[in-house]
């Protein structure tokens, strides 16, 4: 089995090139998927709860962003709490689908946490600074977060360096999707 990981920084398009490769027949385990159902299970609720000292679990992600926006929390304690759970259900994924001849995984935080050497190959998915603020704006988000986040990223220079495949996002969708299945074919 081959496992090759999805990564790039924070709205370069990981998600949309993960989608693309789903068009393929892949099975593609999403990291973040995989956190937001963390966030519904009542244990990591209240433990984030415990941990954060929050009077209760309503809107625990908003609150969550409004600590780390003020600098209350250190995101490195939520992530203590996140990625065991996410490398659990990384597991899982693996034991159902060992018969498979490639698995793909969508890991944002994937030279942050140290697991690289996990996966066979690595494919950056690569986009310019202003053209990820703008995307996580019109998506929603606030510069300040995008800034907060970014800035605990590793540079997307040594992401580059580390990686086996860059996949260039800084035009349109339908450009990705090309750049994205022109790197699947060598694959297949």
């Amino acid at each position: 089995m081959h496992k090759i990981a999805i990564t790039g920084s924070l709205a370069s398009g990981k998600s949309s090139a993960a989608k693309f490769i789903k068009e393929k027949k892949y099975l593609v385990f999403s990291a973040d998927k995989c956190v937001d159902k963390i966030y519904k299970k009542k244990n990591i609720r209240l433990l984030i709860k415990k941990k954060l000292r929050l009077k209760n679990t309503k809107n625990i992600k908003k609150k969550i962003k409004l600590l780390l926006l003020n600098k209350k929390i250190l995101i490195s304690n939520l992530e203590k709490i996140i990625h065991p759970e996410v490398k659990k259900e990384r597991k899982k994924f693996i034991k159902k689908n060992k018969n498979k001849k490639t698995l793909f995984f969508e890991i944002p935080l994937l030279f942050e946490s140290k697991i690289s050497k996990e996966f066979d190959k690595v494919f950056f998915i690569h986009a310019k600074r202003h053209i990820r603020l703008r995307r996580f704006v019109k998506r929603g988000g606030q510069k300040k977060f995008f800034s907060i986040l970014d800035r605990r990223q590793t540079s997307p220079r040594v992401k580059i360096r580390k990686s086996d495949e860059i996949i260039y996002n800084n035009k349109s969708l339908n450009h990705l999707k090309n750049n994205v299945f022109r790197v699947l074919k060598r694959y297949e």
